[in-house]
């Protein structure tokens, strides 16, 4: 079956479909992989956040306020740009617990997260805005490894929240963990033939 009659939904898809849960978990587990990009050692600063949505949003702002400053305590210098873009996935989040602003952070933090990707992989591929669209409508061909795991990462995560079964976060943080180490080793690698 090609790209473009393909029956599975497409990551963009996924987002508008999802409720308060899925959408503030699917842009929490991007943050979640791409952490490590500000603060090497990053493990649990996110916690908080990850409460708040087991809990559906209980004591959201406050959670919030936690974990930004649990992660400004540990970020360490990094890369400016890759920084910057880690940085505006946690700036974004939204101090209210509803769909609309939930969605956009979402949006933001999926795209960010792609673009972190891309531009750690050492492969060729199409430039950002090609990759973008291609990883955002299903079309992932030759985007280059790293992106397309964190493409499959995210949609995953949406798709796991979205079918309701028991366990859902417990699998998207798994994916999140999964998504992180991979990134830390790429970041190791990369450290030692600079």
């Amino acid at each position: 079956m090609s790209p473009s009659t393909s029956t599975t939904p497409s990551l963009v898809e996924l987002i508008a479909r999802a409720d308060e849960r899925g959408l503030a978990a699917a842009a929490l587990a991007c943050l979640d992989r791409c952490l490590p990009l500000l603060d090497p050692q990053a493990a649990d600063q996110l916690r908080p956040l990850w409460l708040g949505v087991a809990r559906a949003g209980d004591g959201w702002p406050d959670r919030l306020a936690e974990a930004r400053a649990a992660v400004e305590a540990g970020a360490a210098p990094a890369d400016a740009e890759e920084a910057a873009l880690v940085r505006r996935m946690l700036d974004t989040a939204p101090g209210a617990w509803a769909r609309e602003p939930l969605r956009e952070w979402a949006d933001v933090c999926s795209l960010a997260a792609l673009e972190l990707h891309h531009r750690l992989c050492a492969a060729p591929s199409p430039g950002l805005a090609e990759v973008l669209e291609r990883c955002r409508t299903g079309r992932s061909e030759g985007v280059g490894p790293l992106a397309d795991g964190e493409l499959r990462r995210q949609v995953r995560v949406l798709e796991v929240l979205a079918d309701g079964a028991a366990g859902g976060l417990r699998r998207a943080l798994d994916l999140s963990a999964e998504g992180r180490r991979v990134l830390q080793a790429v970041l190791s690698r990369r450290s030692r033939t600079v």
